[in-house]
């Protein structure tokens, strides 16, 4: 079992910058890949970036592409979402979420962090 604790939304301007944090309790952290996932509303959930369990593995959706960077500190159970250059566009809810080795799918999933970016 996994628990996932997003932080570090707000509201921000256009052109600026916030960093998510996700907490992770367990000491099975590093043995899962991490997803960073938003929802607007009235859209549905999208994908913003994913790292592997070591960290040497990053993907991100064209969107963050060159504006988010996600990284991990597997000692502090933590992954992080650097967001700059935002716009108002990247406003939603932000949920991290734990993908196990060999899973296709995303079996643990936080609460989410409210991320507005005003224009």
């Amino acid at each position: 079992q996994v628990q996932l604790v997003e932080s570090g939304g707000g509201l921000v301007q256009a052109g600026g910058s916030l960093r998510l944090s996700c907490a992770a309790s367990g000491r099975t952290f590093s043995s899962y890949a991490m997803g960073w996932f938003r929802q607007a509303p009235g859209k549905e959930r999208e994908f913003v970036a994913v790292i592997s369990w070591s960290g040497g593995t990053t993907y991100y959706a064209d969107s963050v592409k060159g504006r988010f960077t996600i990284s991990r500190d597997n000692a502090k159970n933590t992954v992080y979402l650097q967001m700059n250059s935002l716009k108002p566009e990247d406003t939603a809810v932000y949920y991290c979420a734990a993908q196990a080795k060999g899973s296709s799918r995303y079996e643990y999933w936080g609460q989410g962090t409210q991320v507005t970016v005003s224009s």
